[in-house]
């Protein structure tokens, strides 16, 4: 990286910043959704031949880590056993959460830091970013329509302090 790439990245910061606190916003939320699911919910399916829900927070944790490992593999960490493996474990789900979020947070970091690219699939690291969070938005509908099709839907009222409001609160 040269002294005007420095320069321009030190001056690019304060959106660096707000970017990567909207990746920080979307782990919380995806925690505090993984909490409010009902016991028992983990093991719900949509139809028979989809993935439950648990198998869905465990497809998140994983993808964010096979991307790092196939885009910034200096930053990768132990890949998991399996992409869609059922865990009911909500503490330790968290905690996997909270650190495959870490391991992505700094291999974009450390990525923009060196003025790289993305080994495979992204012109630029911001791209990781945007893909994991609108991946996870995605499957994020999948576990609220799973539950409201099982009948135990969570209200707008209960669920939107540890979602929407996270998204909107000014720090």
């Amino acid at each position: 990286m040269t002294d005007a790439d420095t320069t321009n990245f030190d001056q690019r910061s304060g959106l660096l910043t707000a970017l990567l606190d909207s990746w920080d916003r979307n782990n919380t939320i995806l925690v505090n959704l993984l909490h409010a699911v009902p016991d028992g919910a983990l093991e719900l399916r949509p139809i028979a031949t989809s993935p439950s829900i648990g198998e869905l927070f465990m497809h998140i944790h994983y993808c964010r880590l096979i991307f790092v490992e196939e885009d910034a593999p200096e930053s990768a960490t132990a890949m998991p056993e399996g992409e869609w493996r059922q865990e009911s474990d909500r503490v330790r789900m968290a905690q996997w959460l909270n650190e495959s979020a870490a391991t992505v947070r700094t291999a974009v970091v450390r990525r923009l830091q060196e003025g790289r690219q993305m080994d495979r699939h992204y012109d630029h690291p911001i791209l990781l970013l945007q893909h994991m969070i609108w991946h996870e938005g995605y499957h994020h509908g999948q576990i609220k329509l799973t539950l409201k099709l099982a009948g135990q839907a969570l209200a707008d009222e209960a669920i939107g302090a540890g979602t929407w409001d996270v998204w909107m609160d000014k720090t």
